[in-house]
């Protein structure tokens, strides 16, 4: 969404977060032995870098910015241990979800919400501690007060490890001439094999790993063979596969472990039957001959309704206080929080349940008011479709421009892997930031880009 021209819209983003404030000596470190000009500079030799090395998301090319964010170790220690924390209670809600539902009977979060979520798998009922998600994606932004906070859950299957190491290695050069040595990332890397490898079935010492995509045109394709690549992985697509009994092979090979990559996840079609994919994975799955990474399934952990009520999880799975909140937000398919919501919606962020990539969203301080008087039917019509947040003015960050450096507003992917009770958070991840001056939908389908993340 383009820059405020309302006196509200603009004290809302004049409240951003100034990245540098977070690091000032490194920052000063970075500008003054590299230089800005030279950093400006490096735009196109990271581009032709990214090109070569066939880095893009479908046929739209990487974009990685030449300014990395940096975020202070005294920072990144308590961020890590609240996306470890957010990653297990999530994990065990997954298992509850599909299991005994302790969550709703204790009355954390109503059943309306797990079985309208569009990603709830109907054939997973009943698996319970069959259903996990090893591997996380939550969306953070940083308040006006610099606090990290969880805008979004992405449990089903989050891109962008690979993509990280890229900018990792793309920006190598820069960290050396600034005399800074970010954090490694090659933990993160291995603590993925691991869990791939402990999602084998029992007995299975040496498991046949499959990354499931949707063939060499889908968006993340380069992500696939890169970490096929560097974990030793076969990638296939859905076609590719099939089922002999409760066996799935690739070929006369069989399937031990799948890395279940592909955009639609479904096993049962909506009139109640089994989807391809589903006659595919249904009965090994339950057989329990097929570990499946981030299960059919798992993305009902990533529906916003579900997120409003994350922070009750951690306390009623772990018996702990949240260490990292979320974005306070409401659940419009419930009654009362629709009545506190619907005089605010001119404050408030108003989004989808089931969309992503900043589809659907109005961003109240930023709309006009034939837009917020819209998205007012429209909850009103389907409330339980609906989720609203309170607004967060992105963090901004210096970034390259065709103009120069200008500010961005960036927010931060981190990953989160989990490989039995070990749970690794990669130093640093994606900064992604918005193509353009006062936007906050930072996205590379809407021209965004994305920035290495440095911890010193």
């Amino acid at each position: 969404m383009a820059a405020p021209t309302t006196p509200a819209g603009e004290r809302f983003r004049a409240d951003a977060f100034d990245e540098r404030r977070s690091a000032p000596d490194a920052y000063a470190a970075l500008f003054e032995r590299v230089g800005e000009s030279a950093l400006a500079g490096e735009r196109e030799r990271l581009e032709g870098l990214m090109r070569a090395g066939g880095v893009s998301f479908g046929a739209t090319p990487f974009a990685v910015d030449a300014v990395p964010r940096i975020v202070a170790a005294a920072d990144w220690g308590p961020l890590a241990h609240g996306l470890e924390q957010r990653a297990r209670a999530l994990n065990a809600f997954l298992a509850d979800a599909y299991g005994e539902r302790r969550a709703v009977a204790a009355g954390v979060l109503p059943a309306r919400v797990i079985e309208t979520a569009d990603w709830y798998e109907p054939a997973m009922a009943g698996m319970g501690q069959g259903i996990s998600a090893p591997v996380a994606g939550p969306d953070l932004v940083r308040a006006p007060d610099g606090e990290f906070l969880v805008l979004e859950d992405n449990m089903r299957a989050p891109s962008g490890l690979a993509y990280l190491l890229a900018a990792r290695a793309g920006l190598a050069p820069l960290a050396v001439a600034a005399g800074l040595e970010p954090w490694p990332l090659e933990p993160a890397v291995a603590a993925l094999g691991a869990a791939l490898r402990g999602a084998a079935p029992a007995g299975v010492e040496r498991p046949h790993v499959v990354i499931a995509g949707d063939g060499p045109g889908a968006g993340t394709a380069f992500e696939h063979a890169e970490l096929a690549r560097m974990l030793g992985l076969t990638v296939a697509s859905v076609p590719e596969l099939r089922r002999r009994g409760d066996r799935l092979l690739h070929g006369d090979r069989v399937v031990d472990v799948l890395y279940r990559r592909v955009d639609d996840e479904r096993l049962t079609a909506p009139g109640g039957g089994l989807t391809p994919l589903g006659e595919l994975l249904a009965e090994p799955i339950r057989a329990g001959t097929l570990g499946c990474v981030n299960s059919p399934g798992s993305g009902v952990a990533d529906d916003k309704a579900v997120h409003v009520y994350a922070e009750a999880m951690i306390c009623f799975y772990l018996g702990e206080d949240p260490l990292l909140r979320s974005v306070p937000g409401w659940d419009l398919g419930d009654p009362e929080q629709l009545e506190l919501v619907l005089p605010r919606l001119g404050e408030l962020v108003v989004k989808p349940r089931s969309e992503f990539g900043g589809r659907g969203v109005t961003i109240g301080p930023l709309a006009s008011a034939e837009e917020i008087e819209a998205i007012a039917a429209a909850v009103r019509a389907e409330p339980g479709r609906w989720i609203a947040q309170e607004p967060v003015a992105l963090s901004v960050h210096p970034t390259v421009t065709p103009a120069g450096i200008r500010d961005r507003h960036v927010d931060l992917r981190p990953f989160v892997v989990t490989a039995g009770e070990q749970v690794t958070v990669a130093a640093g991840g994606l900064s992604r930031f918005a193509p353009g001056e006062g936007e906050m939908i930072v996205n590379s389908g809407r021209g965004g880009g994305a920035k290495d993340t440095w911890i010193l």
